[in-house]
């Protein structure tokens, strides 16, 4: 990644003149087109993930949707601080208001030309810098200078977006959402005891501020469940215990639904991603009660990836819905930089 080089510093790889393909059917032609539309949206995805939280900000990013949508023909809605506050986004915007970037609600939407078959809303959790707040992030292995790239899943959204808004597929609707923030610390940000209302009444108490995904992809979910779609997909880089549990190169893949849980693997064996399908267990509810408020943010240390899954689904009501912990395949640390981890999975979900 030279974007931030200069000099003798930038790198001179060897350029591709072209490519000839001889005697192309119409099947090749299409195969062609296809795979550029989603190159494309892999390459937004890394260069996304890649950037530096100074020029990756929750207001960039909503810039980067606008010119998907100006770029490829989607529409385009950015909700801003005061409008969500209107919503009710509680659990959001508690993650937020600690920082000075102000936070930025995308939401792209495709429609096809012609009859709509089929709806489906994916969600990237897009946090451009998480510090951890006032659990902050410490020590050894904290990642902290790592933390650009807790927006991973609103890149994987994002690249597929702009793949999708290339590809033109028929016959589905689909929703492209993103609850952009950061998450730091300050003298106005969320404090450990702090109770947050998420946009559906629900009252949640933050035991651990830097458990701060799940609480920005709660009204995330609520607001997408409200656009009547056939199934709802989020992707996000929300658990450490998921890296301890499958490592750096599956990601970890949690849902209420067998038929959408299947169609997630295969697009993923399609697409030649690594996903691993985890217990939701319903008896690990227990560990996110608390005495005080609707919920906790946190369970206790053990199955953190599986009670972060369990908090999640508190806020969808009936509509299928999966997760995606992709904390791990998100980075490659051997090369330092990002992989575009999802955006062909999703492209493949859409167009199948």
């Amino acid at each position: 990644d030279d974007r931030f080089r200069t000099g003798d510093n930038i790198s001179k790889p060897i350029k591709l003149n072209s490519i000839e393909i001889t005697d192309a059917d119409e099947g090749i032609t299409k195969s062609v087109t296809k795979a550029r539309g989603i190159a494309s949206g892999v390459r937004l995805a890394k260069d996304l993930v890649g950037a530096p939280p100074n020029f990756l900000t929750p207001s960039s990013m909503a810039g980067i949707a606008n010119k998907i949508a100006q770029d490829t023909g989607l529409e385009v809605k950015i909700l801003d601080k005061e409008e969500c506050e209107a919503m009710g986004m509680g659990s959001y915007l508690g993650v937020a208001q600690g920082a000075i970037e102000e936070p930025k609600f995308i939401h792209l939407t495709y429609k096809p030309v012609g009859e709509v078959k089929r709806k489906i809303a994916l969600i990237g959790k897009g946090l451009t810098f998480d510090s951890g707040g006032y659990n902050l992030k410490a020590g050894a292995g904290s990642m902290i200078e790592l933390m650009k790239f807790d927006m991973g899943g609103s890149a994987a959204v994002l690249g597929a977006a702009q793949s999708v808004g290339k590809l033109q597929p028929e016959g589905v609707e689909v929703h492209f959402i993103v609850a952009a923030c950061e998450n730091m610390l300050s003298d106005r940000a969320m404090r450990p005891g702090d109770i947050l209302t998420a946009s559906n009444g629900k009252t949640i108490e933050v035991i651990n501020t830097d458990a701060e995904g799940r609480l920005t992809l709660a009204d995330a979910l609520i607001y997408a469940e409200k656009l009547n779609v056939d199934k709802i997909v989020d992707l996000a880089t929300l658990t450490g215990a998921c890296i301890i549990s499958l490592g750096n190169d599956y990601a970890g893949l949690w849902s209420s639904d067998d038929d959408l849980a299947n169609e997630l693997l295969d697009s993923a064996k399609n697409s030649g991603e690594k996903i691993w399908r985890m217990p939701l267990v319903d008896g690990y509810k227990d560990e996110l009660k608390s005495k005080i408020a609707d919920l906790k943010n946190v369970g206790g240390r053990a199955g953190g990836s599986i009670t972060a899954a369990l908090f999640l689904k508190e806020f969808v009501k009936s509509t299928p819905w999966a997760h995606i912990d992709m904390a791990g395949p998100v980075w490659d640390t051997k090369a330092g930089a990002s992989t575009g981890f999802g955006v062909k999975m999703l492209v493949d979900l859409v167009t199948k």
